[in-house]
């Protein structure tokens, strides 16, 4: 019997202890949504009740940003202020929308909080939309007030948005100091809508993800269960308690990777999150680890790599014992690299497979289990049911590749005002369609291809349409097609194949301009091919991707 097996075993002798009758995980199935669905039964009912439970954490740091420390109970208290201001103020209660345009900072976190206070629905808007994604958003969500930072309300502005718009640097400190000691009550059930977030979508305008309270707290739930599974491989009881780790938080808040699975579930731990403030950079982030005495990382692939190009000798990085790859697929290459280079990959690189739609990971591969299978995302986590399906919809066999499909108390309501994608999305039984491909062998998830026209760029997702749309609208051109490229440092990069009668009459910097005038950085075409060669097509019409190409 191999170590991996070993461990497995041991692993769910573990899990059957916590999970079991009587244990503080244990696993119920009750109806959800009209479908019967595993739940933890001893969990809180709202993001609100973990928000009060977090008053107890007292003068634990809750988020740390440059010299900005702001403890549980500062937070707390600010969150009650903020909220009575919003609705005293602004009139918001239980359903409104507020809109958070910012990059990663405490306000941020702050915002999301006192919109659970009012039984509101924070959306997280992308703060790296240019000014006409921005209108979309807002048209779509129709949230009572913005909340941004300074550079994102001029872009607000620069979108003629007539909704009010609070600034983080000026509006909430006053507010906050204004309301001090006010305490506002509502009431929310388990699955009312407690968050929207954005996702890139087929049809060319992004979607706007609901995640329910259930969904986040159960997501809370699933971290602390593999905190107390971690404290069983290690022979120690697990009662709750708050440890002392400290989490780098390097993904954006308006993905589930930094909101759902790191800010949020501290509430219920009591650990310490570390914003990195401004565009990545390698050494800056080191730094960090260092000052900061960092213990747990989740980063996505191109961030892990660019850490290997710095000198990582001239920073102590011992405090570091956790490190995952996140939001895009890893390979084994440089998962090796990683574990020559970065002391903490040796013992604790994991990996995993999710989308927002899901809340969480839906699987995550364990250290021993990436070393054996560097190609896999690993085993569904606690609650989560994955099936392989065939276009007509019937489970498959193992090794057999088809869409993965889930079904657990974290995946998602729906989508915000659009019962037509929720209903592709999420059948009768409440299992997600992810629109990813991959199979299942001996229990374990394996890629096949995410979303078929889906380009994954330094862990954010692109899809073509959404550019081919904007591109379109340019007089000269025809027609086009995106794809993504192979990219030493991003995993892939953005490519346009244009079709116009006469290439000499555009050039590339046009096109470019044009692009960017219309969406954010990261879609623009870093590639290009210009020409007056019709694209391939099949039968059907429809553009045989597989066939083109850029060059060099």
């Amino acid at each position: 019997m191999t170590q991996a097996v070993d461990l497995q075993a041991l692993a769910a002798q573990i899990a059957a202890k916590l999970t079991g009758p009587g244990g503080p995980f244990e696993m119920t199935v009750e109806p959800v949504l009209g479908a019967t669905i595993p739940v933890f039964r001893n969990r809180r009912r709202s993001l609100l009740e973990v928000l009060d439970d977090s008053r107890a954490l007292g003068d634990r740091d809750y988020l740390v940003s440059g010299d900005t420390r702001v403890t549980f109970a500062e937070h707390h208290a600010a969150a009650g202020a903020l909220a009575a201001a919003l609705a005293g103020r602004y009139g918001i209660g239980k359903g409104d929308r507020i809109g958070i345009l910012a990059a990663n900072t405490p306000e941020w976190v702050l915002t999301f909080w006192a919109a659970q206070r009012l039984g509101a629905i924070p959306v997280g808007y992308n703060a790296w939309w240019a000014p006409q994604e921005i209108t979309y958003g807002l048209a779509h969500t129709e949230p009572k007030v913005v909340i941004a930072d300074a550079k994102r309300a001029a872009l607000l502005a620069e979108s003629g948005a007539s909704v009010p718009v609070l600034t983080m640097e000026t509006d909430l400190p006053a507010l906050v100091a204004e309301f001090a000691g006010e305490l506002p009550e509502t009431t929310v059930g388990e699955d009312d809508p407690a968050c929207i977030l954005y996702t890139s979508g087929t049809t060319g305008r992004p979607k706007g993800v609901v995640h329910s309270h259930r969904n986040m707290v159960a997501v809370s739930d699933y971290h602390r269960f593999t905190d107390a599974l971690a404290a069983g491989f290690r022979g120690l009881p697990w009662d709750g308690s708050p440890t002392s780790r400290r989490f780098l938080t390097t993904s954006p808040l308006f993905h589930i990777a930094s909101l759902h699975n790191l800010v949020i579930p501290r509430l219920r731990t009591g650990d310490a999150v570390i914003f990195q403030t401004g565009a990545f950079e390698a050494e800056r982030v080191l730094g960090l680890i260092e000052s900061e005495r960092i213990t747990n990382w989740g980063a996505v692939p191109t961030m892990a790599s660019r850490l290997l190009d710095a000198d990582l000798e001239r920073y102590d990085l011992t405090s570091l014992a956790a490190f995952s790859l996140n939001a895009a697929p890893s390979s084994p290459a440089l998962q090796a690299r990683l574990r020559e280079r970065l002391p903490v990959a040796q013992v604790a690189l994991t990996t995993s497979y999710g989308c927002t739609e899901s809340g969480t990971a839906a699987t995550v591969a364990t250290p021993p289990e990436l070393v054996a299978r560097p190609e896999t995302v690993g085993r569904p986590i606690i609650g989560v049911a994955v099936e392989i399906r065939d276009p007509e919809g019937t489970v498959v066999p193992d090794g057999v590749e088809g869409e993965i499909c889930i079904r657990s108390a974290y995946v998602m309501l729906g989508y915000w005002n659009d019962d037509v994608a929720t209903g592709a999305s999420i059948d009768e039984n409440r299992w997600l369609r992810t629109g990813d491909f991959g199979f299942l062998s001996e229990g374990r998830l394996q890629m096949a291809g995410r979303r078929s026209d889906l380009i994954l760029r330094g862990g954010e997702n692109v899809y073509p349409t959404e550019i081919e749309n904007a591109l379109d609208e340019h007089p000269l051109v025809q027609e086009s097609a995106v794809i993504g490229v192979p990219h030493e440092d991003l995993g892939q990069e953005v490519a346009a194949v244009v079709v116009v009668a006469d290439p000499e009459a555009v050039t590339v910097d046009e096109l470019r301009d044009h692009v960017a005038k219309r969406l954010a950085y990261f879609k623009v075409p870093a590639r290009w091919l210009v020409t007056a060669d019709a694209l391939p097509r099949n039968a059907t019409g429809k553009v045989l991707r597989r066939e083109l190409s850029v060059g060099e």
